[in-house]
């Protein structure tokens, strides 16, 4: 049975759409997607309703769910996001040799860190394999490989000393920003676009808010007061982002990465600034829902099918890349890969839901 319109799918969708524009630099509409007015973007929504939505399947389960069972919820899961990676990753590698054929221009083979792939294929292709060697725009689903293979302990953890899980998950960040700790690339010497170790705080906050005890009983108790506290916070990050105010990382003391707004780390400033974001935003929904119906059954069943939609997103965004490098950027091509991009997102969706139906009945 299809689920029926509600907040984390809404949201889950609006920030698919938004990954999309954003993942076209330069587009028109770029410049009215959240992140250009807050210390956060997409990213941050999506990664946090993934661990709200956990929170949800954690409720489910409840104390009956063996090891097991938990286990095998979530084994499935991390293969299918690791396969659709490859899936989309050889595709996108794919459409590059395509573009540098077709336009006669081998510069497209080094676009988003794809030269190894053509340049030093069997080190790349291995890196590709074993998650160490990405293209650009394509490192969200690696990240998503990791907290879902995490997923299972956060549950356990939670179910075995709940009060225990913020504590252990910050303390993890923490350490991991004291000594910059993270995953490392190969064959390209470097680390991770998306630090795991640091954005399961993120996700772990998404889940711990969404259970009606602890933390989530603690903020919808007090969302009043959170939102009075978030509002400064929100316009100061606004004013950070509109003049430049951000700390000097040659000034700031140690460990650096505590006080300035690093993107891969999920740095305080940022995961802060999120917050803030969200508490504003939570109650939003129900207003949006009463007078935008359509709006929300639309971004509602692109959440419910987030996987397909964003693996069809990401070559979308690239190929309007392309278009835009072949046309310049006119704002009528903006226009036509706005409306047809989204429209197609819409599409996946709509054949995503129907398969499921017809395996149903």
């Amino acid at each position: 049975m299809v689920r029926q319109p509600n907040a984390i799918d809404f949201w889950r969708g609006f920030a698919l759409v938004s990954i999309y524009i954003n993942h076209i630099p330069g587009i028109f509409f770029e410049r009215f997607t959240h992140k250009n007015y807050a210390i956060s973007d997409a990213a941050d929504l999506f990664v946090f309703l993934a661990g709200w939505a956990l929170g949800i399947v954690a409720i489910r389960l409840g104390t009956k769910g063996t090891r097991g069972d938990i286990l095998s919820q979530f084994g499935g899961r991390i293969m299918k996001i690791y396969a659709a990676h490859i899936l989309i990753s050889t595709i996108a590698i794919a459409m590059l040799a395509i573009a540098a054929q077709y336009l006669n221009n081998p510069i497209l083979l080094e676009w988003h860190n794809a030269a190894a792939f053509f340049y030093d294929p069997v080190h790349a292709h291995i890196g590709l394999v074993f998650l160490t060697h990405r293209l650009g725009y394509f490192n969200i689903l690696p990240l998503y490989v990791v907290l879902t293979a995490m997923a299972p302990l956060i549950v356990l953890t939670y179910r075995a000393a709940p009060r225990a899980l913020l504590p252990i998950s910050l303390a993890i960040y923490l350490i991991v920003l004291t000594f910059k700790i993270s995953l490392p690339t190969w064959p390209n010497e470097g680390w991770w676009f998306f630090n795991p170790f640091a954005w399961q705080l993120v996700f772990v906050t998404g889940f711990l808010i969404a259970q009606q005890e602890g933390l989530g009983a603690f903020v919808r108790k007090h969302i009043r007061i959170i939102k009075m506290i978030a509002i400064p916070i929100v316009i100061g990050g606004f004013f950070m982002l509109k003049f430049g105010w951000w700390p000097d990382p040659t000034k700031v003391p140690h460990p650096i990465l505590l006080f300035i707004a690093d993107k891969a780390n999920a740095t305080p400033i940022r995961f802060i600034s999120f917050l803030a974001l969200a508490a504003i935003f939570s109650g939003a929904y129900p207003y949006i829902s009463a007078f935008t119906p359509k709006l929300v059954v639309i971004l509602s069943t692109l959440g419910r099918n987030s996987l397909n939609v964003f693996c069809v997103g990401s070559l979308l965004s690239l190929f309007g890349q392309f278009v835009r490098f072949v046309f310049k950027g006119y704002l009528l091509v903006d226009i036509m890969i706005l409306v047809c991009g989204v429209a197609l997102l819409i599409l996946t969706a709509w054949v995503s839901e129907w398969r499921k139906h017809k395996k149903q009945s």
